[in-house]
């Protein structure tokens, strides 16, 4: 009885407030069952009049006489003739009733629900088509199904599912239900998913792939259609989904070791940390935030926090030179240990990069496409699981070959912690002209860098070489099996393409020596260097201990000079030259390619380093340098904290840059934990002013707080991407990457402002030309300068 009423009181009120005015009930006094009614593409439809009309009951179940107009048509499904309702009509289903079937659940004979893309069609005849379809759940395999559809009989299921089929343009989205079978005479292999036969019982077309974009094998998708290159560019959703599941690994990894992920803000506040930033304006006028260019300081402040083991996949920001291997924003895995030395840090990372390679070399195959070793996910060996094999114990002088995986799949190289090398600044600068050595280039195809004071190089030679007054003599020596003729040419087509090389940049102070070993001509090929000079190379060269591996026809030896000085910067010129002629040595296929992972930790960097004319704007003092990583780096010894004020130059830190194949895929350092050490460094050493000093007071009150010692790392998690994925840019591991002018095409930015934008913000205005004053009979004096700061005349001014 009481149910009676109340519905009755309901149905009752409902009709009064409807009624009012002759408009609908605003949408939130609507009881919870009309909201669940499907809406229209448009705000009002045309009500059906007469036998137009196909509304059903309403939802009270009574008579259609008894009930308003009104409350009869919002509760029926409105029909309207336009081509926005067909097109809804046609594409809108209540996927609530076509739940896709778990792909775990796939049995043969099983009918399933599957949702996905379809390819092109094949017709074999006029009742039996074949069409791939890609399961948008299984990710593994963008075609491991396979739709059959015929047909036996006109007006029958399958014959009405085989016309829809023919009308469903390629690469449109669908819903297909049909039966599961087994591909006959077919073998799944070894790593790759299981194929299904899917017989076709519905198809649902979703959204209609259009006609006017045309889809063809090895396509070049502009960038403003990235969208296209990501749907199909198989090679790319190969590398977000690698990308994915590291982070997942990393994460995984890192709270086993006790590490806790803190989001840190984004908008923050210009800080001199060393880069350029990006100001985000605000509606106070004179006041901006800053993009980070690091969450630095924040995870500083953690450590003061009391969160001792902290980490983040960050975002940051600078706004520096556009390469192939920086962006504007970019991905950081920010890593940061309390009561922790940079010995404990690179060890956990370290431990992080075995766990990481250990993945990829169980789960993914290097395929070479284009030159390019690109990671294929295949699974884990599954003969594995069957337990080893006893093998029969080679003797010793029988061929001692690498084991193959048992699935005949071949896999990543494994990098395990024993195989990490540690080097410090000095010692690579010194051997390999760069502090970001790639470890593959060994002898003998190209030896490393060693002094010639050994030598007695005549002075003859030294000056014709360079015009420096203190010179050091250098030299290297490459080896390319080839004849004495053909390293010549190859050698003087390099020389002759540095000016237009703009990564090697040689110093117009020094240029390059080369002499080509040649046995038929005086002194091989070495009369340059003069008789005396030249048996003492050969006989360098033939030393065991020297790892140059002799002299023979064809070799390329190579002498360049430098200032005799302490090492700065990140390379030197013989150093560049040194990369550059190895990877043209690997491109014209002189040199065999190394698909390796070789990696290398490069420790005891300069603590500081001199302000060049291109350098990043650093911390703005005025002490002629700048810190190498950044002001909060901790000396490396308490002799670096003295030699810090007194010889800031000499002064070592204790920061270290993680190398995997010539590539800097990360760094870190240990921290100054204590505020006064901090002050001391900021103001004393750097010389910066007392402004900016004041810009870093959060961080000092937090030092100040009783901070424990603390250090850290950052990986660039796209650039490591990049080269775990061989690609020679970080654009091929983003999903929505910037060009080299720092553009997104995908969606037009940045783009402009409009004039209400630059006066609610406060930018880009220009001053107004003051209007020149009437002639007055008597003199009236001069208005007071007003207090309103002026507007910059640009964003970064």
């Amino acid at each position: 009885m009481v149910r009676i009423i109340s519905s009755y009181l309901q149905r009752t009120t409902l009709r009064c407030i409807q009624s009012m005015k002759g408009q609908s009930l605003p949408r939130r006094f609507q009881p919870i069952f009309r909201l669940e009614h499907t809406r229209t593409l448009h705000d009002e439809i045309s009500k059906p009049t007469g036998s137009e009309s196909t509304a059903t009951e309403s939802i009270d179940s009574e008579p259609a006489e008894s009930a308003p107009p009104e409350s009869e048509s919002s509760e029926s499904v409105p029909v309207d003739p336009s081509a926005q309702w067909e097109t809804y009509n046609a594409n809108f289903i209540d996927l609530r009733q076509h739940q896709a079937t778990p792909l775990l659940g796939y049995q043969a004979g099983q009918e399933v629900t599957v949702h996905g893309f379809i390819s092109k069609r094949r017709d074999v005849s006029s009742n039996l088509s074949f069409c791939e379809l890609s399961n948008a759940f299984d990710y593994s395999s963008q075609k491991n199904i396979q739709i059959v559809s015929t047909w036996n009989e006109d007006g029958s299921r399958q014959f009405l599912a085989h016309q829809d089929l023919k009308t469903i343009p390629a690469y449109s989205p669908v819903i297909v239900t049909g039966t599961l079978q087994e591909p006959p005479n077919t073998t799944n292999k070894p790593g790759s998913p299981r194929r299904w036969d899917l017989k076709l019982r519905s198809i649902h077309c979703l959204n209609p792939f259009p006609k006017d974009i045309i889809v063809s094998k090895d396509a070049v998708w502009p960038p403003h259609q990235r969208h296209l290159q990501l749907r199909f560019d198989p090679l790319l959703r190969d590398r977000l989904k690698l990308r994915s599941i590291l982070q997942t690994t990393i994460s995984k990894f890192l709270q086993s070791k006790s590490f806790i992920q803190v989001e840190t803000p984004l908008l923050f506040k210009s800080t001199p940390e060393g880069a350029r930033e990006f100001l985000v304006p605000t509606r106070r006028e004179g006041y901006a935030y800053a993009l980070p260019q690091s969450p630095q300081q924040y995870k500083q402040i953690l450590m003061a926090s009391g969160i001792t083991r902290y980490y983040q996949f960050a975002k940051c920001f600078r706004d520096e030179d556009h390469r192939a291997d920086r962006q504007p924003e970019f991905t950081q895995l920010d890593i940061e240990m309390a009561f922790a030395s940079g010995s404990d840090v690179m060890k956990l990372v370290s431990g992080l990069l075995d766990k990481i390679f250990f993945l990829l070399s169980g789960k993914w195959s290097p395929t070479e496409i284009n030159g390019i070793q690109h990671p294929v996910y295949v699974g884990f060996d599954e003969t594995v699981s069957k337990g080893p094999e006893k093998k029969k114990k080679k003797s010793k002088g029988e061929d001692q070959k690498p084991p193959e995986a048992g699935d005949g799949i071949t896999r990543y190289p494994r990098v395990q912690y024993r195989d990490i090398q540690f080097m410090t600044y000095s010692q690579v600068m010194k051997h390999f002209g760069t502090d970001k050595p790639d470890m593959r280039i060994r002898p003998p195809h190209i030896t490393s860098i060693r002094g010639t004071t050994h030598l007695n190089l005549p002075q003859e030679f030294i000056q014709k070489i360079t015009s420096l007054e203190d010179s050091y003599v250098e030299m290297i020596k490459i080896r390319l099996d080839l004849p004495p003729h053909a390293a010549g040419e190859f050698i003087r087509k390099f020389m002759d393409s540095l000016p237009n090389n703009t990564t090697v940049k040689p110093s117009p102070e020094s240029t390059p020596a080369v002499l080509v070993y040649d046995s038929s001509k005086p002194l091989n090929g070495l009369s340059a260097l003069g008789h005396e000079s030249a048996r003492k190379l050969e006989e360098f060269t033939g030393l065991k201990e020297s790892h140059y591996h002799g002299c023979k026809d064809g070799d390329i030896i190579i002498f360049h000079a430098r200032k005799r000085e302490t090492f700065h910067g990140s390379s030197t010129d013989l150093g560049r030259l040194r990369k550059a002629l190895y990877d043209t040595a690997v491109q014209q296929g002189f040199i065999p390619k190394d698909n390796s992972f070789k990696v290398i930790w490069v420790t005891e960097f300069p603590l500081f380093t001199p302000n060049g004319d291109n350098a990043d704007p650093g911390q703005g003092g005025t002490a002629g340098f700048s810190s190498t990583h950044h002001p909060f780096t901790a000396p490396l010894t308490p002799k670096d904290f003295f030699s810090a004020k007194y010889s800031p130059l000499q002064a070592r830190a204790d920061h270290y840059d993680l190398v995997i194949n010539g590539v800097e895929v990360g760094g870190g350092s240990r921290r100054i934990h204590a505020a006064k050490h901090q002050e001391f460094i900021l103001r004393d050493v750097l010389k910066m002013t007392d402004e900016g000093i004041a810009e870093f007071s959060h961080l000092l009150e937090a030092l100040r707080a009783g901070c424990p010692p603390h250090a850290g790392f950052a990986f660039g998690f796209d650039r490591f991407l990049s080269v775990l994925c061989d690609v020679p840019s970080i654009k091929d591991v983003i999903a929505f990457p910037k060009t080299n002018k720092g553009e997104d095409l995908m969606v037009g930015s940045p783009a402009k402002i409009t004039p209400e934008q630059r006066k609610t913000y406060h930018m880009f205005q220009e001053s107004e030309p003051e209007p020149e004053p009437e002639p007055k009979l008597e003199p009236e004096p001069e208005p007071e300068p007003k207090s309103e700061p002026e507007q910059d005349q640009g964003f970064n001014a």
